[in-house]
Order: C-alpha cells, then structure tokens, then sequence
C-alpha cells in the first residue's frame, strides 16, 4: 500500500496544498490566491475576513479533488502557515479580529486587547490547528518575536518578565509541541469544509522558512539555502541557539534540537524582477504569448547572451529603505549606451546573487562555516540563467531539488515522521527530497564576478549622502 501526505504550505501570496507520496512524489495540488490585505489605518495590516481559513480549505478541497487514490490511504497532513502573523480568539476559537499580517506594526509590540471578548492570542498556524482540529495547540517553533517564549526549551517562559514586557497572560496562550509532533485530528466540521478525511492526524510543523529549508533537504550546517521570494535570504542549519549574533538571526528550526540561521535579507527582492517584467508593458506580454512563451523566458533567453558584469551595468536592490536610513534608495548605475532591457535584467539577477552572497559570507564568518554548495528554492530558481548567475557569483554548485514547493514538502515531512511513514527526519528527507539537477561555476565568470563584488558592496557608501539629500526636496 502507498502512503500519502498532505503538505499544507499558507504563504504570503497563496495558500498551497500539496498530496505527496511517501517518496516525496507530487500526486495532486491546489492553489488559492490569498485576497489583498486590508490596511485601514497607518501600521495596521490584516488578512480580511477569514481569508487564511477560506483560502487553505480551498486549497485542499482543489488538492483532494485532484487525488486519485484512495483517502484512507492518506495517513497525515502537515501544517505550515506565514511567520510573524497574530491571530485574536474569543473563547470559542473563532477570531475575535482579522488576522494581523506580519507586516503589521502591532505584532511587534507587547500586546493590547482591542475587544472585551478576547481570550486567546495565537499565531495563524495556531488559529488554523484549531480550525482543523478544535485543539488549543500549537508548533513552538513558529513563536519568535513578542511573544514570552523561553527560546532554549521552546516551552513558554517560567519568568514573570517576558509576560509584562509582551503584554500577554500565560492563561492566553495555546499549548505547545514541537515540529513532527500531533496537534490533533481533522473534526468532522472541518473535514466538510476541506475534503480532508476525518481523523487525519494533523502534525505541528513550524515557520515558514523553516518547513521550506527543510522541504529543500538542508540538515548540513555547510549547505546554504538562498529562497527567492518577495524577501529574499540565504539560511543554513545547526544544533545552537545563539542569541547575540550581529550578521544573523537565529529561528527555531523544522526539527527539535535544530536551530536555523538566516542572513540579511533582500526586502522586495523577487519583486524587483517581476516590476520589471511588468514595466515592459502589455506590447512585451503580447510578443512573448505571440512566440509560446512568458516574458520572464524571453528575458531569460536575451539576458543569457549578455556577458557577466552586464557591461558595466550594476543594479544595488534598496527599494525598500531599511528603518535605520530611511532616505536610501535602490540604484541602477553604469549606463553608457551599450545596454538594453536584457542588460537591466541581468543585472538586477546578478545584484540579487551578489548582494546574498555578501550576506551570507558575513553570516558563515560568524558562524566559522565555509558553505560547500547552495540550494536554490523559490520561482526564481526555475530560470537556468539564475542558477547559473547564483553559481558564479557564489563559486561553489548550486542545486535544484524536485518540486516547487518546498515548504509543502517540508510539511509533509513532518507529517511523515510524526505518522511513522519514515523513522527519523534524517531519513524522511533521504527519502522524500531529490535533487533534481546542479550547475557548476564558470570560472572566467566567477572571476568577473570576484571583482565586481567589491565594487557592489561600496556603492551605498556613495550613494547614501546624494539619497539624504533628494530625499529632503522630493522625498
């Protein structure tokens, strides 16, 4: 008999559910869209409605619709939802407010009741694990930030301090296990809502980032994650919890007793290459759908007769400030007649990869590991001029695995552990995630890019003070 897994994946654009078997083999998938977030007010932003609810019920109703073996043959589900979110229950379960994404400003600061009938503050995988189970339970390992969590024991914290500092009373907080663990079992309520069989184990996971590290199979401190998303950061594992690192930050991992490390990030990374697919206009659209193709392939197609260094063109990708100097600006610099639009977006690839590979270095010197190949996840890794471009800049093989969702994957691979499919992580991941192919560095490339990295790294210390000073007359 075959097994099969569900992999729940809630992110910040959709909400994917993905049925895996137990060689991590892809049998059906569904995707919604999440809605636009509400923004009534300055630093106030929420998931409407019930939108994270609605959308991942869909989502596996699309999923088991799509599933042609037998649902009793299904033995668990995975649950992996957005990181930072807060969600507000009366003491029913049901939301007492709209979910706040991790973009709004009050998930950072200690908590205030909004209404009289609050009784529970949890994250969206708490408030979803409820849904699907009518459990008050929750993965630890999607609590960082203001919550009063002892990260050593990922156990809420024995000190009265925490409580105070995050404006939370102990009686407010779910209970908590760890990722591979069971939260409970799909109720016959959400069972009708979803598709999924009642009783399905629903197995704890943990944040995002961390589910899709390990869906990409990284359980070796010297392999380096690079996740090209909307936020784009390189991640490695290992088995400390440091709290005082200055060039990382430290996350609780997909596994008990692993920690995750991920470097500074590109805020907006990915979506600088889809502005400027869009720039091109509805005329670009329209020859690329008129040869069978998308625009990012012809993009990709023209970008890849451009040589490294893009003549001499260099993208730097502060498109959104960071709060510390709030007047910087990203920057395209080097134009002199020799470039076109391929030349702009080999670029703005090539300042991606040069500026995670000069955060990622300052992440492995602090660490004191030397990465040995990348794994590239995310849309972006799909263009083999990317993979390529990642390699160069990075000078070590850059690896694609099968599938494109990572974090679905890892989900189901808790749940894979959690149901006895696979005995260990070590071996669910052996099992489940395949490398799918490798590209190894140019060396002529390699070498331009060695030259170019430094040059990159210092433009922000020109461009910072003509920044200050536009930014006072147009802002």
């Amino acid at each position: 008999m075959t097994r099969y897994l569900v992999g729940i994946d809630n992110g910040s654009q959709s909400s994917k559910v993905t049925i895996f078997d137990e060689r991590g083999g892809v049998v059906a998938e569904g995707r919604v869209p999440l809605r636009p977030n509400h923004t009534p007010a300055p630093g106030v932003v929420e998931h409407p409605d019930d939108d994270l609810w609605d959308s991942i019920a869909a989502a596996c109703r699309a999923a088991m619709a799509a599933f042609r073996g037998d649902p009793s043959d299904i033995v668990g589900v995975g649950l992996c939802t957005i990181r930072f979110c807060r969600a507000v229950l009366r003491a029913d379960g049901s939301l007492a407010q709209p979910v706040m994404s991790w973009m709004d400003a009050r998930v950072g600061r200690p908590f205030v009741a909004e209404h009289d009938d609050v009784a529970f503050v949890t994250t969206s995988s708490g408030y979803v694990t409820h849904r699907l189970t009518g459990a008050f339970r929750d993965t630890a390992a999607n609590y960082q930030g203001s919550w009063p969590i002892d990260t050593d024991t990922r156990r809420w914290s024995t000190d009265e301090a925490p409580y105070g500092a995050t404006g939370l009373d102990r009686s407010q907080l779910f209970e908590l296990v760890d990722p591979g663990a069971v939260l409970g079992a799909v109720t016959d309520e959400a069972a009708a809502a979803t598709g999924l069989p009642a009783g399905l184990p629903v197995v704890a996971t943990a944040n995002d980032k961390a589910v899709e590290a390990l869906g990409c199979g990284l359980l070796d401190p010297t392999t380096l994650l690079v996740s090209l998303g909307t936020y784009i950061a390189g991640m490695s594992v290992g088995a400390r919890n440091i709290r005082e690192a200055t060039d990382f930050w430290t996350n609780f991992g997909a596994e008990p007793g692993r920690w995750l490390y991920e470097s500074g990030g590109i805020r907006r990374g990915m979506w600088t290459v889809s502005w400027f697919r869009d720039l091109l206009g509805p005329e670009a659209a329209a020859a690329a759908e008129a040869a069978g193709e998308r625009v990012e392939d012809r993009l990709n197609r023209e970008a890849a007769l451009v040589p490294p260094g893009s003549d001499g063109l260099l993208t730097v990708l502060d498109w959104l400030a960071p709060t510390d100097v709030p007047y910087r600006k990203g920057s395209i610099l080097g134009f002199d007649g020799r470039q076109g639009r391929a030349h702009v977006y080999r670029s703005i690839l090539e300042g991606i990869a040069m500026t995670t590979r000069h955060r990622a270095d300052a992440m492995g010197a602090e660490l004191g590991t030397r990465y040995e190949r990348v794994v590239v996840s995310g849309g972006g890794s799909s263009s083999e001029l990317v993979m390529q471009i990642m390699a160069d800049v990075f000078q070590v093989p850059t690896i694609r695995v099968v599938g494109d969702s990572a974090a679905g994957r890892g989900a189901a691979i808790c749940a894979a552990v959690a149901t006895g499919v696979h005995p260990s992580f070590d071996a669910a991941v052996t099992a489940m995630v395949v490398e799918r192919d490798r590209f190894a560095p140019v060396a002529a490339n390699a070498a331009v890019y060695d030259a170019l990295r430094a040059v990159h790294a210092d433009v922000t210390a020109h461009t910072d003070a003509i920044y200050q000073r536009t930014a006072a007359v147009v802002g």
